[in-house]
């Protein structure tokens, strides 16, 4: 059955999911999972801690993800991505990311960063997006590159929360 636009009543693979949590890399240079805390829909795919998604059907995926970048350091700095399937770096996945010094001493720089990757899954298989940038901050601490979120917030306008990391995994093909 179709409906004037298309298929209607299609139930294919995909997941959404986000995260409103600061999250800090381990160390500099030092690769580190993107973590996922809402599953804002899925079909066929599984959400696991920390930062992980399984896929119950094979087939190629177009993965899409952004992260909100902050640099609170004086000097430009990288941000690198890139995925992981059964724990192994995906080929050509990685994408680079370079954020501007901060704007002044209580002015950090921001960077949506923005990526898609598409290629097989196997039914079974355990999908992650990982990051590592060149000079890690630390909460409360160290001045550097962290994924930020913020809070939905009345003033100076009205606008709904920051996530951190937002993604989605989509099915393209059998």
């Amino acid at each position: 059955m179709s409906g004037p636009l298309g298929g209607s009543g299609l139930g294919l693979p995909h997941i959404a999911a986000s995260d409103n949590t600061d999250q800090y890399a381990d160390a500099d240079n030092d690769p580190t999972v993107v973590e996922w805390s809402t599953l804002d829909s899925g079909n066929g795919f599984t959400l696991a801690a920390p930062g992980t998604a399984t896929c119950a059907v094979s087939g190629v995926y177009k993965i899409t993800y952004s992260a909100q970048l902050v640099n609170t350091a004086n000097s430009i700095q990288n941000a690198t991505f890139w995925l992981k399937v059964n724990g192994t770096n995906v080929a050509n996945s990685s994408t680079i990311f370079t954020i501007p010094a901060r704007k002044s001493a209580g002015v950090p720089s921001y960077v949506c960063g923005v990526s898609e990757v598409e290629f097989p899954l196997i039914a079974g298989d355990n999908v992650g997006l990982w990051w590592g940038t060149d000079l890690h901050a630390t909460s409360g601490g160290a001045a550097g590159v962290w994924i930020y979120s913020r809070a939905a917030q009345t003033t100076p306008m009205a606008y709904p929360a920051t996530p951190s990391a937002l993604g989605s995994i989509i099915f393209v093909s059998s």
